[in-house]
């Protein structure tokens, strides 16, 4: 069985004029990844709804990239995709909760992505949300083949959301 605890921290108040019900939109993009990836037991993930100014100032002092982002995810420990399952029911045996890591969304780069984009902007931050927690178990899109694999993951989480492939513009 799957229980999952979000912390839930919100930096910059206009994410609750731009998306009130944010936690729960947090929450059910979260919950559609770990279930597609039949993960199971107590999982902890840190979430952080933050502005460009935030996510800047980690980007530069975490990855030396002096800009804006959309999303950072941190993972706390390095997680190989196919070792997901194997790990979840080990902490759950041990009664231990995984902790995955943290990611930070910033509200101003996502609404600029999606009005330039003309992408729903709920789609577009669940979207982030599934990218993100894929980035914390071991998903990447560095190589061609990471990145298909990580690409079609998204795709069939969103779908199982009602959200069309976001890499069709």
């Amino acid at each position: 069985m799957l229980h999952i605890n979000i912390d839930f921290n919100v930096e910059n108040p206009l994410w609750d004029l731009k998306l009130p019900n944010s936690e729960a939109t947090c929450m059910k993009a979260v919950k559609a990844t770990l279930d597609y990836l039949k993960c199971t037991g107590d999982i902890e993930i840190s979430i952080t709804l933050a502005d460009d100014t935030h996510i800047q100032t980690l980007n530069r002092d975490y990855r030396n990239k002096d800009v804006a982002t959309n999303v950072l995810s941190f993972p706390l420990e390095t997680i190989l995709p196919q070792e997901i399952h194997t790990l979840c029911q080990k902490y759950e045996a041990a009664k231990q909760p995984l902790m995955l890591g943290d990611i930070i969304l910033s509200l101003d780069t996502i609404a600029c992505e999606a009005e330039t984009q003309g992408k729903n902007f709920l789609n577009h931050l669940t979207h982030l949300i599934v990218h993100a927690t894929l980035h914390l178990l071991g998903y990447d899109h560095i190589e061609n083949s990471e990145a298909e694999n990580m690409e079609n993951s998204e795709k069939e989480i969103l779908a199982t959301l009602g959200i069309s492939d976001p890499y069709l513009l």
